[in-house]
């Protein structure tokens, strides 16, 4: 996943950003607001948000988003531990509500769980035909058979299938597996594409003129 974390704290916020990489994602770091909402409408998979930051609240920036219509998954980590403080997180546009000081495991888990919700399955897998993806185990099956992806086919295949329906622009593929270096790697998507649709079949990922790409709904 592509994710957006807002943390002011410098160590937490490292060690944060370094264990997320080591799990596959792309993390983009920032430690005010300001900062933040210069990148807010890059394609996200997540928003990981400080409630309290140098120039603002994180909470009251995400309702403003919401307001906006932003519908992207966003996890509030915060040290406010009252009830009245998770019940305001959760309606003031917080999908989940960590208390810190939390394990970066329960992060990474809890990410998980957002996934399955964004992706429509409260299941492991999930199905489109032939093809069986799990989020979770970052896992993927062709006929009952398991089938062996690089991290950078993975990467797409999740955002894909985060996306399932819908059409996914170039643009936001390549931010989405390659990151902020994405204009930087001309024909990798074509590259990573490609060997999807060898390796899961070419009907598989559909490829929509002008526009991007898309795969069909769970269960189709």
């Amino acid at each position: 996943m592509r994710l957006l974390l807002l943390e002011d704290d410098q160590v937490l916020g490292d060690g944060l950003r370094d264990y997320l990489r080591t799990e596959g994602h792309v993390v983009d770091w920032c430690q005010r607001v300001g900062d933040a909402a210069l990148l807010v409408n890059e394609p996200y998979d997540a928003l990981l948000i400080d409630w309290q930051l140098p120039d603002g609240s994180g909470l009251d920036w995400l309702r403003r988003l919401r307001q906006r219509g932003l519908t992207t998954p966003v996890l509030m980590l915060t040290a406010r531990d009252l009830l009245s403080d998770r019940v305001r997180g959760l309606d003031g546009g917080a999908d989940d509500y960590l208390v810190k000081p939390f394990e970066p495991e329960e992060l990474a888990a809890r990410l998980r769980a957002v996934c399955r919700r964004t992706a429509g399955t409260g299941g492991e897998r999930i199905g489109f035909g032939a093809v069986e993806v799990d989020l979770t185990a970052k896992a993927v099956w062709l006929d009952r058979l398991r089938v062996e992806l690089t991290a950078r086919e993975w990467a797409l295949l999740e955002a894909l299938v985060l996306r399932a329906g819908r059409i996914v622009s170039r643009g936001d593929l390549d931010a989405l597996v390659i990151g902020q270096d994405a204009e930087v790697c001309s024909n990798v998507l074509e590259v990573h594409i490609s060997n999807l649709r060898r390796k899961l079949g070419r009907g598989f990922i559909e490829t929509v003129r002008g526009l991007g790409y898309r795969i069909g709904v769970p269960g189709a």
